[in-house]
């Protein structure tokens, strides 16, 4: 295999839309606060959870008890309330001929695992980077280069699949190369300001590296 991909999880491969909001909307009203709106959690999907509920206007010194209400009800409900996305399976088995794969995703690592697992498809991947796995999450570059370093193959041809710019910018900082995607929750402007490279989906990324 003379090339790496690491594919993002939510909004690349997989749609958890109905189970993050579904967890959101339950940790917000465990503390017996107003759930935010469903088009503002959207925004903020692909962020760590911590970020995420900042943004969404919890106090720092709570961010952490509402995280572990959100992880206590997403477990229960994670497998049952995610799809993979259209043609995800045929990317990764396409991807898995002619590359070596991995999962770089700000979602828990244990529960990223769970999923790929319960969909057939964990075995494609020779590495899964989440969230507790590092100290700086996506912008930053230290889960790509971690992958990286848990990977048997090397290659100056890293290419990093994702939906937002979180991805792009990551990718950029690690020096490898990227595509975005439009199937997930950036968009085709503010993609194009972080990446040369847009796709609409992943299915077609992969077809595109191939050809490379």
């Amino acid at each position: 295999m003379d090339k790496i991909i690491l594919f993002d999880l939510d909004g690349t491969l997989i749609d958890s839309t109905e189970a993050i909001l579904e967890s959101f909307a339950m940790a917000y009203q465990h503390f017996g606060e107003e759930v935010p709106e469903a088009e503002l959690i959207k925004a903020e999907i692909g962020h760590p959870l911590d970020s995420m509920f900042k943004t969404l206007g919890v106090e720092e010194a709570h961010v952490w008890d509402y995280v572990a209400a959100y992880k206590e009800h997403y477990r229960k409900i994670a497998c049952e309330k995610t799809m993979l996305l259209p043609k995800a399976r045929e990317t990764v088995v396409l991807a898995k001929s002619f590359a070596t794969l991995g999962v770089v995703t700000t979602k828990t690592a244990k529960y990223s695992i769970e999923l790929l697992e319960d969909m057939g498809l964990m075995h494609y991947f020779d590495v899964l980077i989440g969230r507790e796995d590092v100290k700086n999450p996506k912008p930053h570059p230290e889960p790509i280069e971690k992958a990286l370093s848990k990977l048997p193959c090397v290659t100056n041809e890293v290419w990093m699949i994702g939906d937002t710019c979180m991805d792009m910018l990551a990718a950029k900082a690690a020096n490898v190369d990227s595509v975005g995607l439009t199937c997930g929750y950036g968009t085709l402007e503010s993609l194009s300001k972080c990446t040369d490279n847009i796709c609409e989906n992943a299915y077609e990324a992969v077809t595109y590296i191939a050809k490379i």
